[in-house]
């Protein structure tokens, strides 16, 4: 009787895992000590001194300090500063959704003493509340960054674009500002025009990251973001949430492959939320996971299925999930 000619057995190459890889190497600049992380979006032109743009007077004393560390939370680029009234007056208007920052100032009132009759002038502590410029719309910001004409045009970079255009039923994206962050409120991510940053790769990886945020958004993954109270800045549930973007963002990126040069800034951003959490390393490793999440809802589970057969061409398989309407999308230069 003949033998069965024994099954071969193939045994499948476990895919490569990608998110490990990335937390790892985190982990593994954390314990070393990251670079000083910088801001990626170049600043505009001024002084860094907060300034009225109607009478373009200075402000003083505490509200230097009340602007400045408002301008630093937001990242706002611009120096000047209005009311809701001046930027009507000047043609323009506050963006919807927008909130204001405090001012205040000592009004001097005349009064009479009740014991000696005499008059006398009182200070009292007033206030009002002012709107950086670039949280207005049709106001032009006199310190805008200067565009180099003789500067290498932006040009996209492929694999990056796919990702970001295969994000289904994602955030509107408006390039506008100096400032990157997610608006939960109305489902849509700012972000500065590409030229605007240091290089091609820092502009994907802040945008990634603000995609990240976007798929906390009660339609997609439900973080909590669009709650009526959202996370205070600076809580432990914000610096959770700003891990859980950069994590994923930096998941995008190796998807992308654009991470060698994105991972250390990555590693360096982390390591300043970790501050307010103590330096809790087991937080980078749940963050990971809820960042996993948020990456395979950007990346889609097409993603997967096709990246197992990818050849020796080593292309990112792309998503052939119907495109959200180009008509949603603002067109470039036109909480988070």
């Amino acid at each position: 009787m003949e033998k069965k000619a024994a099954k071969k057995k193939y045994n499948k190459k476990p895919r490569r895992d990608i998110y490990q890889e990335i937390t790892d190497r985190i982990l593994e600049l954390l314990d070393k000590g990251a670079v000083p992380w910088h801001n990626p979006i170049r600043r505009g032109t001024g002084d860094g001194w907060p300034k009225n743009l109607d009478s373009l007077k200075r402000y003083r004393g505490i509200n230097v300090f009340l602007l400045a560390m408002r301008a630093w939370e937001k990242g706002y680029g611009s120096d000047y500063w209005l009311t809701f009234r001046q930027a009507t007056s000047q043609g323009g208007k506050v963006r919807k959704g927008e909130k204001s920052s405090l001012v205040t100032f000592w009004k001097l009132f005349d009064k009479k003493d009740k014991q000696t009759g005499e008059e006398v002038t009182l200070p009292v502590l007033r206030h009002y509340n002012v709107f950086n410029v670039e949280q207005c719309e049709g106001i032009k910001i006199p310190d805008a960054p200067e565009i180099d004409e003789k500067a290498t045009p932006f040009i996209p970079l492929e694999k990056a674009d796919a990702i970001v255009e295969g994000y289904r039923n994602g955030p509107i994206i408006s390039h506008a500002g100096s400032q990157a962050r997610y608006r939960p409120a109305v489902d849509t991510i700012l972000i500065p025009s590409p030229e605007r940053f240091d290089n091609r790769e820092n502009y994907y990886g802040t945008l990634f990251h603000e995609q990240v945020h976007a798929t906390g958004h009660s339609d997609r993954l439900d973080r909590g973001l669009d709650q009526e109270s959202p996370p205070p800045f600076g809580s432990p549930d914000y610096s959770k949430e700003e891990l859980i973007a950069e994590m994923g963002a930096a998941f995008l990126n190796a998807a992308a492959g654009i991470s060698p040069p994105t991972i250390e800034q990555s590693a360096a951003y982390i390591k300043g939320w970790q501050k307010i959490l103590k330096g809790d390393k087991r937080l980078v490793v749940t963050a990971a996971g809820a960042a996993q999440k948020a990456a395979d809802w950007i990346l889609g589970e097409d993603f997967f299925v096709a990246s197992e057969g990818v050849g020796e061409t080593g292309k990112l398989p792309v998503s052939d999930a119907p495109l959200a309407n180009e008509n949603d999308r603002p067109t470039q230069l036109g909480l988070f």
